[in-house]
């Protein structure tokens, strides 16, 4: 058995393309973390916060690393990923979920890398194996004016994409969200749509708005409302218009399964770093499938390795809904340094080499520095 003998960290932004309401400057942050077990093998792991969208940032994420989780993992097994985020959570404690999960999400992905370099094989294969080699994407809508939306909408048509995920709720009105999903519903008929409101609608707006999105034809709605207000998913889930998926709110198999249990939603939109990483992201897939309840897949405008990690996840899930992952629309490079990976259209490959299958870039590496070392 290898254990960790060395782990690295670095920050790591992404130039990027266009204006994302959730980022307030011109570049996505992230915090690459490096592990090095005791022959020698590496494995990658990042983390992506963004303080609009969750409560860390990419201070809290570096020093968290650095201070608290690099020297509790040192010594593990990679391959024992109950024992990693066992030792996580003593180091950082839960409250109501996991504790400071985008910062775990950076150790646990880099475990899955160095297990899978370790054993031969694709991070795919260690969640069960590959079920499609490639992911089809949706392309997201988010504009305060129509007029803006529609060029959002011809710019996905033009780089191939047939299926959009359209942003509601604030700084927009619900007058406003109307118009806009019939427009997309318009301007591509046969596509798969959902919206998602990112908890900023109430209830009243909700079971309005719900009706409406059933008569543009749309898939769902995601995260309506605040994942705390639970008579009122379930009041939205009974009206049935549409169905309810939740998003913020889901970190853990614990909440899935009391949020299952309490009739809140029809299904997740999945999104692997919220959860601490692929062993919470999992075990949530395998709840969803168990429950009869629907898999959708989202992201945090992911870049290279958070961005492999769900591609991995979604490939092994057998995903045949387009994912919501906007890192390849938002990020220069289309959301990678590795020329190997990279969306071509609307569908980026599963990556097949071992871990999560990822050439690293030499100043990446260069700019690392040891949090903690046996």
């Amino acid at each position: 058995m290898s254990t960790i003998a060395r782990i690295e960290t670095a920050r790591l932004d992404y130039p990027l393309v266009g204006e994302f309401k959730f980022f307030k400057g011109s570049a996505r942050p992230s915090i690459v973390v490096r592990l090095t077990d005791d022959a020698g093998r590496q494995g990658w792991g990042q983390s992506v916060p963004v303080e609009t969208w969750t409560y860390e940032t990419v201070e809290s994420a570096e020093t968290t690393l650095r201070h608290y989780l690099a020297p509790t993992v040192l010594g593990a097994d990679p391959a024992d990923l109950a024992d990693v985020h066992a030792r996580m959570e003593r180091a950082i404690r839960p409250s109501f979920s996991v504790g400071q999960p985008l910062a775990k999400a950076a150790i646990d992905l880099a475990c899955y890398d160095l297990w899978g370099k370790q054993s031969g094989r694709s991070v795919a294969q260690l969640l069960g194996g590959v079920r499609a080699d490639t992911v089809k994407l949706s392309w997201t809508v988010q504009s305060p004016t129509l007029d803006g939306a529609e060029v959002l909408l011809a710019q996905g048509r033009d780089l191939g994409y047939s299926s959009y995920n359209v942003k509601l709720g604030y700084p927009q009105t619900p007058q406003y969200d109307a118009e806009l999903i019939r427009m997309v519903r318009r301007f591509a008929p046969d596509g798969f749509h959902w919206a998602d409101a990112n908890t900023s609608y109430d209830l009243d707006t909700a079971l309005a708005m719900a009706p409406k999105l059933a008569e543009a034809g749309f898939a769902a709605i995601e995260s309506p409302l605040p994942p705390n207000r639970i008579r009122d998913y379930q009041a939205l889930r009974r009206q049935g218009a549409v169905p309810v998926l939740m998003d913020e709110g889901i970190v853990s198999p614990v909440e899935t399964a009391e949020f299952i249990a309490l009739g809140m939603m029809d299904g997740i939109a999945m999104k692997v770093a919220r959860c601490g990483g692929l062993w919470h992201a999992a075990r949530v897939v395998r709840q969803l499938d168990e429950s009869g309840l629907a898999l959708f897949a989202s992201g945090l405008t992911d870049p290279e390795w958070s961005l492999a990690a769900s591609i991995h996840l979604f490939a092994a899930a057998g995903l045949s809904r387009p994912a919501a992952l906007n890192g390849p629309q938002y990020l220069a490079g289309r959301g990678t340094t590795d020329p190997a990976f990279r969306a071509v259209r609307d569908a980026i490959k599963v990556p097949t080499g071992p871990g999560l299958g990822l050439a690293v870039d030499e100043r990446t590496s260069a700019s690392l520095r040891v949090a903690a070392e046996r």
